[in-house]
C-alpha cells in the first residue's frame, strides 16, 4: 500500500469515526429531550370566557395534550371532574381548567327545598350575591286600612342562596299597581330554605310591595333580635 492508499484509508476512518461521533451526538439530544419533555397527557381548555357561578358543561372545553412534566398538578384531566361543579371566577377563553377554578354546586340540606323568586336586580341584588351567598329577606306592606301602618319586616334570616340567575326585563303591560311594586328588571334568586321560611317568602312575593335581600357577612349567623324584625315609620319620630 503506497502512501496515497494510507491517506486514503486514514480519512475513511477518520469520516466513520465523525459519522459515529455525530450520529451518538444526535442520540444523546433526543434521549436529553425525550427526559424533558416526558409522555403526554390529556387536558382542557376553555372554549370561551365562562361567567362566576354558572354550572359548566363538556362542550365549554377543548381537549389537548401536553408533556406531563409540564402539566400543573391541579390540571383537571377528566371532565367527568366538571360534573355538577360551577366557576368561583370568570374564567377566559384559552385558560387551562384547573380544580382550585370550580367548586361544587351548593346543595340542600335535609328538610330543605328550593325556591326561586324574581328580585329587583338594581335594590335587591346589586351584583353582589352569589350562590352560597347568606342574606336576611326583607319586605316591606302597605297598611291595610287609613287606620294601619306601613310596615318592614324581616322574613327570613340567614337565607342560603342557591343560583343566581339572568337579569330578565318585566312585562311592560302589567297592572299600574304591579309596576308600582316592581322595578323594569328583576333577577331570579334561589333560596335553600325550609317549609316555614319558603311559605313566608312565597306570601311576600305575592302580597308585599316590595322583597328585598340585605348581604349578611361571611360566616355570620347573627340573629335579628326580636324587636329589630318589624319597622314602621312612626318609630323614627
Amino acid at each position: 500500500m503506497n502512501s496515497r492508499q494510507r491517506r486514503g484509508v486514514i480519512l475513511l476512518v477518520l469520516s466513520a469515526l465523525c459519522a459515529l461521533g455525530a450520529f451518538a451526538g444526535v442520540l444523546s439530544v433526543i434521549r436529553d429531550v425525550n427526559s424533558k419533555v416526558g409522555p403526554e397527557v390529556t387536558a382542557y381548555r376553555l372554549r370561551n370566557d365562562i361567567a362566576p357561578y354558572k354550572e359548566l358543561s363538556a362542550d365549554q372545553f377543548q381537549r389537548v395534550s401536553m408533556p406531563e412534566r409540564w402539566l400543573p398538578r391541579t390540571a383537571v384531566t377528566d371532565l367527568a371532574r366538571i360534573r355538577g361543579k360551577i366557576a368561583v371566577t370568570r374564567l377566559e377563553k384559552g385558560s387551562l381548567l384547573q380544580s382550585d377554578m370550580i367548586v361544587a354546586r351548593p346543595a340542600l340540606a335535609a328538610g330543605q327545598q328550593e325556591i326561586a323568586i324574581m328580585i329587583d336586580a338594581a335594590t335587591g341584588v346589586a351584583g353582589k350575591i352569589d350562590p352560597g351567598s347568606r342574606v336576611n329577606i326583607y319586605a316591606t306592606f302597605k297598611a291595610e286600612n287609613d287606620k294601619g301602618k306601613d310596615q318592614s319586616k324581616v322574613i327570613v334570616e340567614n337565607a342560603r342562596v342557591l343560583d343566581v340567575g339572568k337579569i330578565t326585563a318585566l312585562d311592560p303591560d302589567q297592572s299600574s299597581d304591579e309596576r308600582r311594586r316592581s322595578a323594569t328588571q328583576a333577577v331570579p334568586i334561589t333560596f335553600a330554605l325550609g317549609t316555614a321560611d319558603a311559605q313566608r317568602v312565597a306570601y311576600a312575593e305575592s302580597f308585599a310591595e316590595h322583597v328585598r335581600l340585605a348581604l349578611v357577612a361571611g360566616g355570620s349567623r347573627q340573629q335579628v333580635p326580636p324587636g329589630d324584625r318589624t319597622y314602621t315609620l312612626d318609630e323614627d319620630k
